[in-house]
């Protein structure tokens, strides 16, 4: 389990005009579609381009398999989870052009999101929990680390070997944070990660655009 190190031990929402900031000590975000932005589309227009085939092989053959859950958790590396890609699209490509198209899928960062982290964290202790690999997590960080620096800490899934919406994943990192569940605001993407986080006890949002996350983070100052 990684150290924290925690700037301030006993940050708290002093926002009186709202109950339910006074009952959040922690925020947790997830980082795809809720601070940088990602389109898995461009993964595989860079995949069909790079093999000259038809962007349906992918879209036809894709699947979120054991194979990618594992690739998310740290049980297997980039080159062994590229080729089993290669056996499922029956596809021909250098492991550089795997990896190329692989990190294609970023756009832009949610700049309002980002320009509210330094507030939000000076109110809370401020974490971030995505599912990724090492490859993709290898590449944000070189990409928009100066913008992630408000972060106490960013969970990375194939770092701590769980990932969302297991519970067990929720409560390994609010442990690690030192941060009471119930205490803890979580959003994401993904209604099933949210879903997730409410079992394990967290409050949770599910949301679906810049603007929603940016209202959520509002809310909170």
């Amino acid at each position: 389990m990684p150290t924290i190190v925690r700037s301030n031990e006993h940050k708290l929402n002093i926002n009186l005009g709202c109950a339910k900031s006074l009952m959040t000590k922690a925020v947790l975000l997830d980082l795809g579609n809720v601070v940088l932005g990602v389109d898995f589309r461009r993964v595989f227009s860079a995949w069909a381009e790079a093999a000259n085939v038809s962007e349906k092989v992918f879209y036809e053959r894709w699947q979120l398999d054991a194979a990618y859950a594992d690739h998310e958790t740290g049980k297997i590396d980039f080159d062994e989870y590229s080729d089993r890609l290669a056996e499922r699209f029956e596809v021909n490509l250098s492991r550089e052009q795997w990896r190329d198209g692989w990190n294609s899928l970023w756009t832009e960062p949610f700049h309002s999101v980002i320009e509210l982290l330094p507030a939000i964290a000076s109110h809370y202790d401020l974490y971030a929990f995505t599912n990724t690999n090492d490859t993709h997590a290898q590449c944000w960080r070189a990409l928009y680390g100066s913008a992630l620096t408000s972060f106490e800490h960013i969970f990375v899934s194939s770092e701590i070997g769980v990932r969302k919406p297991h519970v067990d994943a929720f409560h390994y990192v609010c442990q690690a944070a030192g941060s009471e569940a119930e205490h803890t605001l979580f959003l994401d993407d993904t209604l099933e990660n949210v879903s997730g986080a409410l079992d394990a006890g967290l409050q949770a949002h599910h949301v679906t655009s810049e603007d929603e996350v940016v209202r959520h983070l509002q809310r909170l100052l």
